[in-house]
């Protein structure tokens, strides 16, 4: 019981995650590409919950900003002038899950007022909101790809331990292969054959291919593993005595054995493919601006002054941070309640 405990607060947590990436359009206070020229890397908005005579205000309020005369990216406050945060306002119009139009947001201020919590980047474009719009692209990149490759290790994986003979040879002489691969390097050299000029949805599912076909050998030898010790238990022998096709004996006895495996695989393969999605998109290989992903977002920190200078630029690599060690903390849940269970 304990260890199942353990096991829901982390899925709990992914699963938060990724709901907020799918409702990133409600999140988001403004649009990811619209642009203020007038405002280049403002720094984070300050909440006041007192205004300029020393009242207290239980609604916190957003002073408008003024770029300082004769410098770059440094503001004054106008606490003069304020405006109070309201939620659920009426702003840029987006899609809910890329499906129904919506234009209400959790929260925002007044023009000409702007809330902005992690401030902006070089073209004024708020960074909370394309970081927002980014886990959407970064975090279900990995996803997916995770996905297709749990699909197609554990489907070489049933037919190389069940079949054995050549199938074992020729899909463990592949795992080997594949396993003797830098597999970043693989993925530049992947990357680098396909067309540089696509779309974004494009870029996307190129990405989610490359990355989940690359990575398949590993759980294909941790599922050819399980499914050798399967079918040679008693029940499968007896039902394929009793006429059980292949088909039903890999579908009903031998794969269920293969689960825990792949749900301990998934939890950790996602980081590291979301990690590979952002290292692409960083270098110019992956999803291109203005459609903002934690990769292209990081790419700005190549600059010496702005790595130095406007620390919230790191926010998505503190977001990067945060989801991995979630998905590590339920990698080791699961595979402790994994050996409990063995044991």
């Amino acid at each position: 019981m304990r260890r199942g405990r353990r096991v829901v607060l982390p899925l709990l947590w992914v699963a938060g995650l990724h709901l907020v990436a799918l409702f990133s359009g409600f999140f988001a206070p403004y649009d990811y590409a619209e642009q203020n020229r007038n405002l280049p890397y403002a720094p984070p908005s300050r909440l006041h919950f007192r205004d300029a005579k020393g009242m207290f205000h239980w609604r916190p309020c957003v002073c408008l900003i003024a770029e300082r005369s004769g410098t770059f990216g440094v503001y004054d406050e106008d606490r003069s002038n304020c405006l109070p945060v309201r939620f659920f306002i009426r702003g840029a119009r987006y899609r809910v899950l890329g499906v129904f139009p919506s234009d209400r947001h959790l929260l925002a201020v007044s023009p000409p007022a702007k809330i902005l919590l992690l401030g902006t980047d070089g073209y004024g474009r708020d960074e909370l909101s394309r970081l927002l719009y980014g886990s959407c692209l970064s975090l279900f990149a990995g996803l997916l790809a995770t996905g297709l490759t749990l699909g197609l290790g554990a489907l070489l994986g049933t037919i190389a331990g069940y079949y054995g003979g050549w199938c074992d040879a020729v899909v463990m002489r592949s795992v080997e292969l594949f396993l003797a691969l830098p597999w970043l390097y693989l993925l530049f050299a992947l990357r680098a054959f396909l067309p540089l000029h696509i779309s974004p949805s494009q870029a996307f599912l190129l990405l989610i291919g490359v990355i989940g076909v690359v990575g398949w050998a590993r759980p294909a030898r941790l599922v050819r593993g399980v499914v050798l010790s399967g079918k040679e238990r008693s029940y499968v022998l007896a039902a394929r005595m009793f006429g059980g096709s292949d088909f039903y004996l890999m579908r009903r006895h031998v794969a269920p054995h293969t689960y825990g495996i792949l749900l301990t695989q998934a939890a950790l393969l996602a980081p590291q493919y979301i990690l590979a999605e952002v290292t692409l998109s960083c270098l110019g290989l992956g999803v291109a601006e203005p459609v903002p992903s934690w990769g292209n977002m990081l790419s700005a920190l190549q600059q010496y002054d702005v790595l130095v200078s406007y620390w919230w630029m790191w926010a998505p690599g503190g977001a990067l941070t945060l989801v991995c060690l979630i998905y590590w903390l339920l990698a080791g849940a699961l595979q402790a309640r994994a050996e409990g269970i063995a044991h």
